[in-house]
């Protein structure tokens, strides 16, 4: 009986030692789109919604940071309700690339037209994505950027609002 007993308990005892199944941490990437920044006098917040023409100008401006490009080279093509298209000249073979962006609260996401692949004719918020981020202040667009590595970068922009009616 007491051997029994032994045995129970010793194979009690070695089920408990299993690994436990932890779930990976986020990426970089993943932890900044996943907790907005947190509100600072230094800092005015974004808008919860933007109008029109303050959607091109942060349209505009995250799309000349995401892609390398002056603000000038991106135009706005239309707007479809709360989604610009807009387009610039290609640097490597002079055609015109094109794109669409929408803003939700701080976070701006794009997506290619166009693009090769219909994998890459998506919206850019997947996991292993950038996070672009941006700071409406006045003319003043600060652009933040967060690569899946970690590395971040910022620029900033004026894009006044009369730009935006040509």
């Amino acid at each position: 009986m007491g051997r029994i007993a032994v045995l129970m308990l010793a194979s009690l005892s070695l089920a408990a030692c299993g690994e436990r199944a932890e779930e990976p941490a986020p990426t970089p990437a993943e932890a900044v789109s996943a907790t907005p920044p947190e509100a600072t006098d230094a800092a005015p917040a974004a808008p919860t919604v933007l109008d029109a023409a303050d959607l091109r100008r942060v349209c505009r401006a995250g799309l000349a940071g995401i892609h390398g490009q002056a603000i000038a080279d991106i135009t706005i093509d239309g707007l479809e309700g709360d989604v610009a298209t807009a387009s610039w000249r290609a640097p490597v073979d002079g055609g015109r690339r094109r794109a669409q962006c929408r803003v939700e609260g701080d976070l701006i996401t794009w997506k290619p037209l166009e693009a090769s692949g219909p994998n890459q004719n998506r919206w850019m918020n997947q996991s292993g994505d950038p996070v672009t981020r941006f700071v409406l202040d006045g003319e003043a667009i600060t652009i933040n950027t967060t690569l899946p590595d970690g590395t971040t970068a910022t620029e900033t922009y004026s894009a006044a609002s009369e730009q935006e009616a040509r």
